[in-house]
């Protein structure tokens, strides 16, 4: 009996190379090989559609590609600069989390930031140096000097964690919660408005460094949680 030739399997064309992939890489290369820094400005969309002999849509769809991961930037009328360096080996992690309710954005973040920073800061007591404990207690001390002048200090608090996350020595902290800062900045700095917010937490950022100088991991842990519940209360209290 015959074979009905619609039940035979299909032999399917192979598939065209990724144009658009090939175009990351010879950009990732480009940057690499450039050794371009945040802020420098790449090749204009025509000089890399000549370069690479590729249509303006590869370029474009490469371009995207790279806009997602948050590490270039297109500025109208003046052209596409480089917001951090990437290379073939490197790994971007973009997030994104719909930003409509505050207050659920916030406490889903720190729900990932309570098991990362803990870590962090356990990591930094079993790990840190001399010398990042010098470096430590200098933001710590700004950050005091900053807070008790003017009652709040968000950005010498920002630079106090990330001394923490460096001297655990895994760069992955310090790239991971500083992306997680970066992401939703503008909703961290100031939550609510408030300049109060999470200003009962300024204390134990002290006794945190106690810890860690002291190479106590669950004293770090304990103290890191002490700032992230107060943290939370504030979330929940000023978002009613």
């Amino acid at each position: 009996m015959k074979a009905n030739s619609s039940d035979r399997p299909v032999i399917r064309p192979l598939p065209v190379m990724d144009r658009a992939r090939q175009v990351t890489d010879a950009l990732a290369d480009y940057v690499e090989e450039a050794r371009l820094k945040a802020g420098d400005r790449l090749p204009a969309e025509r000089e890399l559609m000549v370069a690479l002999a590729v249509g303006r849509s590869t370029i474009r769809e490469a371009i995207r590609h790279f806009q997602a991961l948050g590490v270039i930037e297109t500025r109208k009328g003046s052209g596409t600069y480089l917001l951090k360096p990437v290379s073939r080996a490197t790994i971007h992690m973009p997030l994104s989390l719909d930003t409509v309710h505050l207050r659920d954005v916030l406490l889903q973040t720190l729900e990932v930031r309570r098991g990362i920073e803990c870590e962090a800061g356990m990591v930094a007591a079993r790990r840190r140096t001399n010398t990042d404990l010098v470096v430590i207690e200098e933001k710590l001390n700004e950050m005091e000097r900053v807070h008790i002048e003017k009652g709040t200090s968000g950005p010498e608090d920002l630079a106090f964690h990330l001394a923490v996350y460096d001297a655990t020595h895994n760069p992955l902290f310090r790239q991971l919660l500083e992306q997680m800062r970066e992401t939703f900045e503008r909703f961290w700095e100031h939550p609510f408005d408030r300049q109060d917010f999470a200003r009962r937490s300024f204390p134990f950022h002290r006794t945190l460094f106690n810890a860690v100088a002291a190479g106590d991991p669950e004293a770090a842990r304990a103290e890191t949680l002490k700032i992230l519940d107060i943290v939370e209360e504030d979330i929940k209290e000023m978002s009613k």
